[in-house]
């Protein structure tokens, strides 16, 4: 066994030590807002770190779930996710089957066409114009239609369904398999790593997105939470009690448990799904990107 030399060893505990305030400084503010949403008022306004609530309270976590306001931002976030995921996994799928086979007429015209989305776009102006036509503004379809097909995913899993084998397509064709019958019985479930990754892509998104519901809505009930944590964030704690967000009547909290509480809510559903869909994400883009 080679002993390290000196210069070796040097360089590793600087390496793990400059490692470990790396991940200190990227984990911190995660805890920080765990233990601030869990700390009673006084200790919430207390200076200094704040590795773990010293004095427990779960006031502000009381006052998250019983605000109206909230739980239908969260319900709007459920349906947008949730729906605008199943759809954009089905309407994609549909779209990229076709493309995936080189005896498509017109292919490379469709292609381009595709492509041609990814660099240029109409802009904010003629966008909400068209939503207006389409009969979309203050409703919870404009969560999930405009977005619902997007290039750079219908080329990820049409390069994944060219690298299943033909063969498979024309036995099932042979034994009188319609396209259909086909795409939703042999490929669909062959290509779980790469659905499974376009969903994950998918369903953050919608869970994170807040400047459409801002542009497009103006019903209180119809908005998502995002953007009811982003006016916990940024409003003052006169307009959270005018807005029902807490209660003035209850003094063991301040705005900062509040806000600390909403985002922790907020993170907790996406934190619990994503290490189940983790282990198909190298895989799906690996597999979907090599294929032309």
């Amino acid at each position: 066994m080679i002993k390290p030399s000196r210069g070796e060893k040097i360089f590793n505990v600087f390496n793990m030590t400059f490692l470990g305030l790396l991940a200190f400084t990227t984990v911190y503010p995660f805890v920080y807002t765990v233990s601030i949403s869990l700390s009673t008022a006084a200790e919430a306004q207390s200076e200094g770190l704040h590795l773990y609530p010293r004095e427990v309270s779960l006031t502000a976590y009381k006052m998250v779930f019983s605000s109206k306001v909230f739980l239908y931002g969260y319900a709007n976030t459920l349906f947008r996710t949730i729906v605008g995921t199943f759809l954009t996994l089905l309407m994609t799928s549909i779209f990229a089957y076709p493309l995936s086979k080189r005896n498509l007429p017109h292919r490379g015209l469709f292609m381009f066409i595709i492509l041609f989305t990814m660099l240029f776009g109409g802009g904010l102006v003629p966008m909400y114009l068209l939503i207006k036509n389409l009969g979309l503004v203050d409703s919870r379809l404009v969560y999930v239609l405009p977005g619902m097909i997007g290039a750079f995913n219908v080329i990820i899993i049409k390069n994944f369904f060219q690298s299943i084998p033909d063969s498979l397509a024309e036995s099932a064709a042979i034994d009188g398999a319609s396209d259909w019958r086909i795409l939703f019985q042999i490929y669909m479930p062959l290509s779980k790593p790469v659905l499974a990754t376009v969903a994950l892509w998918t369903a953050v998104g919608h869970w994170n997105a807040w400047f459409d519901a801002m542009i497009y809505i103006s019903t209180p009930e119809k908005l998502v939470m995002q953007a009811y944590l982003r006016e916990i964030v940024i409003e003052s704690s006169t307009a959270m009690v005018s807005k029902g967000l807490i209660d003035p009547d209850t003094t063991q909290f301040t705005p900062a448990t509040i806000k600390a509480a909403t985002v922790i809510v907020t993170l907790l559903p996406i934190l619990l799904v994503y290490p189940f869909i983790q282990k198909y994400f190298m895989r799906g883009i690996m597999i979907g990107s090599v294929k032309g």
